[in-house]
C-alpha cells in the first residue's frame, strides 16, 4: 500500500479568484500551493451565489475570496460572502503589461485574482456597505445627479433667453436665476405657430426640470443630513467638516473603517501622503495624484476653511511661511493632519458601535 505523502496528508486550502460582469461571474479556484482545482461560471443571483460557494467548499476549506469590482459587479457576491463570514479581498484591474503578455478572457482575470491573494499582491479588505454609510452612498449619487441636471437646466435656460425673440428677450434678461425660473414656469406659450410661441414652451420646460430636481434636492438633503450626524456625529463637529465633506469621508472609509489598517493607509487611500521618489543620492517625495480624489478634495476644503476661521491653523501657515514654504506646500501638509485627525475620529466611531453591537 502507498504511503501518503505530507502533501495529501495536509488539507486542501482553496483560494477563489472571481471575474466579475453584470450578468455572470467566472471563478477560479486554486489550492495553497497555487495549483489549478477548476473553475465555474455562475450567474449574478442569490441562488449563482450559493452555488459558486457550494462549488468552492467541495474542494477543501475556502481560505479567500479575490473579487474584482466589490464596488460595483461584485457588490451582490462580497456581501453575501461577508454574510457568511468568508474572507473577502479586493482585486485591483490587472496592470496593461500583463494582459499584453498573456492576453484578456475571463479565465484568465479570474485566475490572475486568485494569484493576488496567495501571492499577498492583494490584501485590501472591501467596503462591508451593510450600514448608514452605504445609505449615505446611494443618496449623494441621487443628489450628485441631479445637482449636475439641475446645472444643466439652468445653463440651458440662460442659453436660450440669449437668443430668443426681441420682446421675450428684453422680458427676461435682466432677472436673477430664482425669477427667471419662476416666470418662465408661469409663461404661456399657446398654439405653437410662431417661434415666440415655441421658444416659450421650451423655456417652460426647462424651468419645470429645474424646479422639480431642486424639489428633488431638498427631500435628499434632510436625509442625507441625519444619517450623516448618526453615522458619526463627532465628525461633524471638526472644525470645518459640514454635512457634505464629512457624507464624503464616510464613503471613502465606508461603514467598515477598521478595514484601513492605519492613518497613513487612509491618507494613502485620500491622495494626500507624500510618494517617495528618491534615487542614488537624491532623496525626495511627489505629490500623490492617487486616491480618491473627492475624499482629496473635501479634506483640501477643511483646511482652507480653517486657514480663515481656525486659530492654530493660522498660526501653524505662519510658522512655515517665515520657514520658507510656499502656500501650496502648506496645504499640503495641513491636508495630511488633518487626514490624521479625521481616520481618529472615524475608527472611533467604529470601535463604539463595535461595543454597542456586542
Amino acid at each position: 500500500m502507498a504511503v501518503p505523502t505530507i502533501a495529501q496528508l495536509e488539507p486542501i486550502r482553496v483560494t477563489v479568484g472571481v471575474d466579475t460582469h453584470k450578468d455572470s461571474h467566472m471563478a477560479v479556484a486554486k489550492d495553497h500551493l497555487g495549483r489549478h482545482l477548476g473553475q465555474t461560471t455562475v450567474a449574478t443571483t442569490p441562488q449563482g451565489y450559493r452555488d459558486v460557494l457550494a462549488w468552492a467548499e467541495c474542494y477543501g476549506e475556502v481560505e479567500a475570496w479575490g473579487i474584482e469590482g466589490t464596488g460595483s459587479y461584485g457588490s451582490g457576491l462580497s456581501r453575501f460572502l461577508h454574510g457568511t463570514d468568508q474572507a473577502v479581498i479586493e482585486i485591483n484591474r490587472p496592470d496593461r503589461k500583463a494582459r499584453r503578455l498573456k492576453g484578456k478572457s475571463d479565465p484568465i482575470d479570474a485566475e490572475a485574482a486568485a494569484r493576488a491573494v496567495l501571492s499577498g499582491e492583494a490584501s485590501a479588505v472591501p467596503k462591508s456597505a451593510d450600514d448608514r454609510v452605504e445609505m449615505i452612498r446611494a443618496l449623494r449619487g441621487a443628489r450628485s445627479s441631479a445637482i449636475k441636471a439641475r446645472t444643466q437646466a439652468i445653463n440651458a435656460l440662460k442659453a436660450l433667453v440669449v437668443s430668443a425673440p426681441a420682446e421675450l428677450r428684453e422680458q427676461l434678461r435682466s432677472l436673477s436665476a430664482i425669477r427667471l425660473v419662476h416666470t418662465c414656469s408661469r409663461l404661456r406659450p399657446g398654439a405653437i405657430v410662431h417661434p415666440t410661441a415655441a421658444t416659450k414652451l421650451a423655456l417652460r420646460s426647462l424651468a419645470g426640470r429645474y424646479e422639480a430636481l431642486d424639489a428633488e434636492i431638498k427631500i435628499l438633503d434632510p436625509e442625507l443630513l441625519r444619517l450623516t450626524a448618526e453615522a458619526a456625529p463627532t465628525l461633524v463637529e471638526l472644525v470645518g467638516v459640514g454635512p457634505d465633506v464629512a457624507g464624503t469621508l464616510l464613503v471613502t472609509a465606508g461603514d467598515n473603517p477598521e478595514r484601513l489598517r492605519s492613518e497613513a493607509a487612509f491618507a494613502h487611500l485620500c491622495g494626500v501622503s507624500p510618494i517617495h521618489a528618491s534615487s542614488g543620492k537624491t532623496v525626495r517625495h511627489r505629490l500623490n495624484r492617487g486616491g480618491d480624489r473627492r475624499a482629496n478634495a473635501a479634506l483640501y476644503r477643511i483646511v482652507i476653511v480653517r486657514l480663515r476661521y481656525d486659530a492654530r491653523t493660522m498660526e501653524y501657515a505662519e510658522r512655515r511661511t517665515a520657514e520658507g514654504k510656499s502656500k501650496t506646500e502648506i496645504i499640503r501638509c495641513l491636508k495630511r493632519y488633518v487626514a490624521r485627525e479625521v481616520f481618529a475620529v472615524l475608527t472611533d466611531s467604529s470601535q463604539k458601535k463595535i461595543a454597542v453591537a456586542a
